[in-house]
């Protein structure tokens, strides 16, 4: 049997708007990004799983409690399916604050690696879709291709492919 394939993205800058020096901990201020909606529901059609992996410090800092980090991301589900007509085939998030003492907090690839293991996940043929270095680096270091949306924050991070926009990594998935 053929192990699946994946694209497991990013959430703040890539599925939501970041809101700048801030964490999403209310439901208003979660807005979908619109290509996330336009290529999400493309992206499961191919066949591809989708997997959320997002770094949420702010509830190991308490500005958050993971009840409301956990509210977010029901919303997050319900509005995805009410939009798409699709979901999430699974969420994993890290509340831990230091990478040096976390194997899932990215740039370390534990989320990734413990989807892959979970849906045994064809790594050669999946994606991690991120916004910053350390997902880059979290693809990296779990054998996933990586794609960059936006611009590098530095040049020392190379991502197998960066983009502008979510639209144009969905033209080379096809």
């Amino acid at each position: 049997m053929e192990k699946p394939k994946a694209v497991f993205f990013d959430r703040d800058g890539i599925v939501n708007f970041r809101i700048v020096g801030e964490y999403i901990n209310l439901e208003e201020n979660f807005r979908f990004i619109p290509d996330f909606l336009e290529v999400f529901p493309k992206i499961k059609q191919l066949g591809y799983l989708v997997i959320l992996v997002s770094n949420q410090k702010g509830v190991g800092k308490g500005l958050m409690s993971e009840a409301e980090l956990e509210e977010i991301n029901n919303f997050m589900v319900r509005k995805l399916r009410e939009l798409t007509g699709e979901s999430f085939d699974d969420i994993f998030y890290c509340t831990d604050v230091s990478p040096e003492t976390s194997w899932r907090l990215k740039p370390n690839p534990g989320m990734l690696l413990e989807a892959i293991e979970k849906w045994n996940i064809d790594k050669e043929n999946s994606w991690i879709v991120g916004d910053s270095d350390k997902d880059i680096l979290a693809g990296k270091n779990a054998g996933v291709r990586t794609v960059l949306i936006g611009l590098p924050e530095t040049n020392q991070v190379q991502p197998d492919f960066a983009f502008p926009s979510l639209l144009e990594f969905y033209k080379i998935l096809k």
